[in-house]
Parts: C-alpha cells; structure tokens; sequence
C-alpha cells in the first residue's frame, strides 16, 4: 500500500509539473473582437459570423471571437486602421474605403470585367499572394474577398451614355473614377448611407453590385438597373488581424485560422453571388427595370473606362509601383475564370 500510494504522489506531482509547462494561450481561452461594418443580417456579414464560429469550433473554445456587425465598433473607413491600433482584433471593411492608402489593392477594383462575386474574390486572393504588397505588412491578412460586377442602379432609367449625363451617383474608390469617366458626378459615400441619399434625392443613383438592391434594400428607392457588365468593376475587401494578436497565438491555433480562411474564400464568393440573384429577384419582384446595353453601346461604355486603367497604370509607375504587371496579372486571372 505505501508503494502505490508513493507512486500515485510521484506521478501527480508529475503532471502537475507537466500541466505548469503548458502554454497559458493553451490553458485559458483566447477572447477576440470582431469589426465588421456590413449590418447583421447582410450575407457578407453571416458569413463572417459563420467564420468566427468554425474558429471557435476548430479550436475547441480556445478561441472565442466576439462580432460587432454594422459598424458599431468601428465605422467602415476606420475599420483598418482599427485593427492596427487594437480597438479591434479583426476586422473586414473595403479597401476603397480609405483611397490612396493601398495603391496597390487599389487594382484590384479597376473596370476590367469581372463576371462574378467568387471569380472577383479567388482573383483578389491570387493576386494578394502573388504580390504581397508592403502597404499591408502592418496587419495579418486573413483573406480578401470582392463582390460581383459593379452595375449602375437608378431612380430613372439609364439606357445610354446620353441618359447618364451630369447624373449625381454614388461610388467609392475607384468606381468614382468609372462614374465620372461615364459622364456623371461621383458622389463618394459609404453603402450604410446610400439608401437615405437615394431616398432623399442627394443622389439619383448607386453604382455597386446588383445583391445592394436586397442586402441594403436600395431596390425599394431606386426604379432601373442598368446591367454595363463591360465595365464591370469589383470593390475588394479584408479580413485582417492585428499583429500582436496573431503572433500571440500558438502555431497550432494560428494553422487552423489559415486553413479556416482559405476555406472561406469561396464561401464569401459564392454568398456575394448568391446575394446578386437574390438582389436580381427582389429588385423586379418590386417592378423595377433591369436593362441591359446593347453591344454598341456596351463597346461605347468600355472605351470611356479604358483611360482609368491606363490612368492607373501611370500612377502606379511614378509611385515605383509595376502597374501593367498588376492590371496584366489580373486580367489573365480573371479570364481564366470565365
């Protein structure tokens, strides 16, 4: 009896031992917030709920991730540099959102005919990968996703070029230089106030992917959408972490945040297209028009974008940035996905 009872004390003092060597980030659960400016019930932002829950899930509560939807954290074009100073832990916002900061991301969003959310968003990730652009070092990047082609939606119809004149609509980034290349007047605004303007009458029309007439109802204030898939543009957005956060996490749990991420890459993407066919059925279900260009004047509409890209191009070139590599990357990349 006194034997076993001294090798029960040995060998609870040895896991007791063992116990005090373990990693405190394995010992007590890492608490996370979460800054997301979509509103709760947008798709983007249910899938971003959705991802935190598969961390938590995957980690076995280690991680816990708490998620403040609609800007309530912090607003759209605070959200990055949120995640830098540590109001928030992560965040996902648009790179527009704050112009001129990431010349390089800023390609991503260029008129060059993107045919869908999930073949907008595996380009945006191949392209981050393939460059990975310093303008970005201050962060984690978790992943990128982009929306579905940028379409023009109006309170009166817009057919032709003619029609788009002088028209106030709203844009952000550089889908402001698309309006303005088309004739109109950019209006730069985030989505979250895009309905009241439109409501309002301090703009006559949005341009943004075909889902923002459902996900941020703008279907109910505006009465056409004109489906200019030739100029397509997309607005690329982050999930990003803060880096002291993410180095603090142990390599096992920092795997599982990477193969999460890379999983929902097409998870956002097919959720944005998903959102376009649901903003497609609500928007004429609400008896509002969607008209297509013919070929001339989509052809007419391509040849007033084409100076941004070269605009782009030349700008990149003066900040010492290879901007035909970027704009030449991307289009190889999105043509594969087609």
């Amino acid at each position: 009896m006194k034997a076993t009872r001294l090798f029960v004390l040995i060998l609870s003092a040895i896991l007791i031992a063992a116990a005090s060597m373990v990693p405190s980030a394995f010992a007590k659960s890492t608490h996370l917030t979460y800054s997301i400016f979509f509103p709760p019930t947008h798709g983007q932002c249910l899938a971003g709920m959705d991802w935190a829950k598969e961390i938590e899930q995957a980690t076995g509560g280690k991680v816990k991730i708490t998620v403040f939807p609609g800007g309530t954290l912090t607003k759209a074009n605070q959200c990055y540099d949120g995640v830098v100073k540590g109001i928030s832990d992560i965040g996902m916002s648009c790179f527009a959102y704050t112009r001129g900061r990431f010349p390089v991301m800023e390609a991503l969003d260029l008129p060059l005919g993107y045919p869908s959310g999930l073949a907008a968003t595996r380009v945006a990730n191949t392209f981050y990968e393939t460059f990975t652009p310093t303008e970005l070092e201050d962060v984690k990047v978790l992943y990128l996703h982009a929306h579905g082609p940028g379409l023009l939606h109006t309170k009166k119809p817009v057919r032709t070029l003619a029609d788009l004149e002088n028209m106030k609509i709203r844009s952000t980034g550089l889908s402001a230089k698309v309006v303005e290349a088309l004739g109109a007047i950019p209006v730069a605004m985030p989505q979250g106030d895009t309905y009241e303007s439109l409501q309002k009458g301090v703009v006559e029309g949005t341009f943004g992917p075909i889902e923002v007439l459902k996900g941020w109802r703008q279907a109910e204030v505006v009465k056409a959408t004109t489906d200019c898939n030739t100029v397509g543009y997309t607005t690329a957005m982050f999930v990003v972490m803060n880096k002291k956060k993410w180095d603090a996490l142990p390599p096992e749990i920092q795997q599982i945040f990477t193969d999460t991420s890379r999983k929902w890459i097409d998870v956002h993407g097919r959720s944005w297209d998903k959102g376009d066919q649901e903003g497609r059925e609500y928007t004429t279900s609400l008896g509002n028009e969607i008209l297509p260009l013919d070929k001339e004047e989509g052809l007419k509409w391509k040849a007033k974008v084409r100076p941004i890209i070269d605009a782009y191009i030349d700008s990149a070139a003066a900040n010492k940035l290879d901007g035909k590599k970027y704009v030449d990357m991307l289009i190889h990349a999105i043509d594969a996905q087609k």
